[in-house]
């Protein structure tokens, strides 16, 4: 295949930078200890500097991959799917989704909002950064709001950030995991001065799994 007609098929969503995927249990946010298989896709420019997984962010390190023969091999797993990266709207997830809707899967994504939103999904994780704030449009469709804190600023970006949702989105805080000694106390006084929120611990990381 030439790099022109890779090219086409990326656009067309029919082949994705594929990181890695993998069966597992979701660790974070309101599906916590939900069996899920996990898409992550190459590529972000976010450029978070406390990013968990800066090897994701050059899509040029991951192999392009048969967006159909991904979709078929997650499905056979379980049925929840979740997408995420890197930054999963960068490319376009129509292709996809609708792959992954037709084996009768319900599809969640993990993203920063800061592309514009592709593909059908069932819910959004929705995790602002300030190197690369949400499209505008992004806010009202969220279902979870998940903020990352690593240092007191971050409360008041939170905030802001969740000023911005819909009433019936569930808000989330949760620790850069390097500082969780450090900052989970602080999300606790947050958290019972501000009960709308709701504390995130990143499970999967204690379980010793993906």
């Amino acid at each position: 295949m030439t790099k022109e007609e890779e090219n086409i098929l990326l656009k067309e969503g029919k082949m994705l930078p594929v990181m890695e995927h993998f069966y597992t249990i979701q660790g974070e946010g309101a599906h916590t200890g939900k069996a899920a298989y996990f898409i992550r896709l190459g590529g972000c420019d976010v450029g978070c500097h406390w990013c968990d997984v800066k090897e994701s962010w050059d899509p040029n390190l991951h192999p392009l991959l048969s967006t159909q023969e991904i979709a078929e091999t997650a499905a056979k797993h379980c049925k929840t799917i979740v997408l995420t990266g890197g930054e999963p709207l960068m490319w376009n997830l129509d292709f996809l989704t609708s792959k992954l809707k037709e084996l009768g899967c319900e599809i969640h994504i993990e993203t920063s909002g800061a592309y514009e939103m592709s593909g059908t999904l069932d819910w959004i994780t929705l995790s602002p950064k300030k190197t690369g704030l949400p499209k505008p449009s992004i806010y009202s469709k969220a279902s979870e709001l998940k903020m990352i804190i690593f240092n007191n600023n971050d409360f008041k970006f939170a905030e802001e950030q969740a000023a911005k949702v819909s009433e019936n989105c569930k808000l989330y805080l949760q620790s850069e995991w390097s500082k969780r000694e450090e900052i989970y106390p602080k999300i606790t006084d947050f958290i019972l001065a501000n009960p709308k929120w709701q504390a995130s611990v990143q499970t999967h990381k204690y379980l010793n799994i993906p």
